[in-house]
């Protein structure tokens, strides 16, 4: 198989799939070892396949049109209720974002979209594979969010803010 034909498979798969799939997968279905693949991977985000690597794998995004940054503030325990609020209103949690004094910006990638996602999510964080970003800020965060529509942000919004998630963005904070 030529590596034009690995790619158009790789690509398929990963658009086809429910899923993340993760390098050492698709090498088994290319028949090629997880190192071409990230190279293959490469080349298909160079020829703009919108192909995101997350730590489960790796996805096709399907980018949504709007975004909107959110600032939130909430117990560990409403982590997953806040999720679940966000992506069964149509929108994706594209990423978490917290402001340290001492190390300023850090962000993290989620591209959370389902509440499968959201199970997965939490439970690594359950397993102790990690702890929130937002417990070194006293629960304070900010997470781009992005829907289809400018309506459908607002609908979230709002839905955020009728839970007491939602913080002010303050002028001076990076975002």
């Amino acid at each position: 198989m030529t590596g034009e034909e690995r790619r158009k498979i790789i690509i398929d798969a990963i658009k086809n799939s429910n899923e993340p799939l993760s390098g050492g997968a698709l090498g088994k279905l290319t028949g090629v070892s997880r190192q071409v693949v990230v190279q293959d991977i490469a080349l298909l985000r160079a020829q703009e396949y919108p192909v995101l690597a997350t730590n489960r794998g790796y996805i096709f995004s399907t980018a949504h049109k709007f975004t909107r940054i959110l600032k939130m503030q909430h117990s560990n325990e409403q982590t997953e209720d806040e999720l679940k609020t966000i992506v069964d209103l149509g929108g994706t949690v594209v990423d978490v974002m917290i402001n340290h004094r001492v190390y300023g910006k850090m962000l993290a990638r989620l591209n959370i979209h389902s509440r499968r996602d959201v199970n997965n999510f939490m439970q690594d964080i359950k397993m102790g594979k990690s702890t929130p970003l937002m417990n070194i800020t006293s629960g304070y965060h900010f997470h781009t969010v992005s829907a289809d529509s400018q309506e459908a942000l607002a609908e979230i919004e709002s839905a955020l803010h009728k839970k007491g998630y939602l913080a002010e963005i303050l002028p001076y904070e990076q975002i």
